[in-house]
C-alpha cells in the first residue's frame, strides 16, 4: 500500500497552461501546498532502487550483473534517476527563492503603505536625511548650470562660425574691390582675430562643460544610486522590524516562539545591511563635497579667468589661461567641439 501510494505521488505531473501558470489545478489557495506535497512525496534522494518491473513497478529484483543488456539498463536507469534528481533540486531552489522574494515584497509593500498612511514608524537618521535632501537640491542646481554652459557654447560655437565666414567674405572683397581693399582688409584681419580668440575661449568652456558633466551626471550620480539603495535596505529593515514587533505581542506558544526566533534572525540581518549602506552612504557623501569643492574651484576659476580675457581682447592671457589649466585645443579642420560630436 505504502509502495503504491509513494509511486503514484512520485510520478504525478502538474498540468501547466500556454502561459507557464500552474494555477489550473485547481483552486490558487491549494497551488504552493500542492506544490510542497509534489516535492515533498518524490523520491528519497539518498536512497535509490532498480525495479524490475518499470518506475513505480509492484515487482522488484535483482538483476544479474553478467548479463550484459541487464548492466545497460541499470546504468539507463541510474542516469535517468541521476538526471530526475537534478531537475528536482533545481526546481525546489527556484520556487524557495520565488517563495521568499514574494515574501520579502509583501513585507516592504506593507511599510511601505502603512508609512504612507501614517501607521507604521520609521527609523530615521535626521542629520543623514539633511544631507541627502542637500545633495538632491545640489544636483538640480548643477544640472542646471550644465544646460545653461552648454547653451552658451552652442550659441558662441554659431557666432564664431559666423566671425569666420565673414571674415573670409572680407578678405575676399577686399581682393575683388580696390577702392575698398583697406578697409575689407581691416575687417578680415579683425574678424580672424575674434574667430582665433573665440576657438581658444570654446576649448576653455567645454573643458568647464565637460567637468561639470563627470562630477553631475558620474559622481553625484553614484552617490545618489547608493542613497537608493540605503532607502530600500531601510524600507526592508523596517518591515522585519514591524513583524518582529507583532510577533512579540502576540501569545508564546511553541508555533509563535519558532517563528520568534526566525524573525529575529532576519531582523539582524536587515539590520546589519541596514548599517553598513548608512556608513557607506556617510562615507560618499563626505568625500563628495571634498570633491565637488576642489573640482568647482579649478573649473570656476578657469571660466572666469578665460572670459574676462577674451572680453578684453587679451589674447596673451587668454592663451596662458588654458596653459595653465592644461586644456589642448582641437587640431585646425575639426569642425565642432568634441561634447557637441558625441551629442
Amino acid at each position: 500500500m505504502t509502495d503504491s501510494i509513494m509511486s503514484k505521488a512520485a510520478t504525478m505531473e502538474i498540468p501547466i497552461n500556454s502561459n507557464g501558470d500552474t494555477r489550473t489545478l485547481g483552486e490558487d489557495d491549494g497551488l504552493e501546498q500542492d506544490l510542497q506535497q509534489v516535492m515533498v512525496s518524490g523520491p528519497n534522494l539518498n536512497e535509490t532502487s532498480i525495479v524490475s518491473g518499470g518506475y513505480g513497478g509492484t515487482a522488484e529484483g535483482i538483476i544479474p550483473t553478467s548479463s550484459i543488456k541487464g548492466s545497460s539498463m541499470h546504468h539507463s536507469s541510474s542516469s535517468s534517476m541521476m538526471a530526475e534528481e537534478a531537475t528536482r533540486g533545481v526546481a525546489v531552489e527556484k520556487f524557495d527563492m520565488m517563495k521568499k522574494w514574494g515574501l520579502n515584497t509583501y513585507k516592504c509593500t506593507k511599510q511601505l503603505i502603512s508609512e504612507r498612511f501614517g501607521r507604521g514608524s520609521r527609523t530615521v537618521d535626521l542629520e543623514l536625511e539633511a544631507q541627502i535632501e542637500v545633495l538632491r537640491d545640489t544636483k538640480k542646481k548643477y544640472e542646471n548650470v550644465l544646460r545653461l554652459a552648454r547653451a552658451l557654447t552652442n550659441h558662441f560655437y554659431s557666432m564664431v562660425q559666423t566671425q569666420h565666414a565673414l571674415g573670409d567674405t572680407f578678405a575676399d572683397l577686399s581682393q575683388k574691390s580696390p577702392e575698398l581693399r583697406d578697409e575689407f582688409g581691416y575687417n578680415a584681419e579683425t574678424q580672424k582675430l575674434l574667430c582665433k580668440n573665440g576657438e581658444t575661449l570654446l576649448g576653455a568652456i567645454n573643458f568647464f562643460v565637460s567637468s561639470i558633466n563627470t562630477l553631475v551626471n558620474k559622481t553625484m550620480e553614484d552617490t545618489l544610486m547608493t542613497i537608493k539603495m540605503y532607502e530600500n535596505a531601510r524600507l526592508e529593515f523596517d518591515a522585519y522590524r514591524s513583524d518582529l514587533e507583532e510577533l512579540n505581542m502576540g501569545p508564546r506558544d511553541a508555533v509563535t516562539m519558532a517563528r520568534i526566533d526566525t524573525a529575529q534572525q532576519q531582523y539582524q540581518i536587515q539590520k546589519e545591511k541596514y548599517e553598513r549602506l548608512r556608513s557607506d552612504v556617510t562615507i560618499k557623501l563626505k568625500f563628495l563635497e571634498e570633491n565637488k569643492v576642489k573640482v568647482m574651484h579649478k573649473q570656476l576659476l578657469l571660466f572666469h579667468n578665460a572670459i574676462s580675457a577674451y572680453f578684453a581682447g587679451n589674447q596673451q592671457q587668454l592663451e596662458q589661461t588654458l596653459k595653465q589649466f592644461n586644456i589642448k585645443l582641437k587640431p585646425p579642420g575639426a569642425d565642432k567641439p568634441s561634447w557637441l560630436e558625441e551629442q
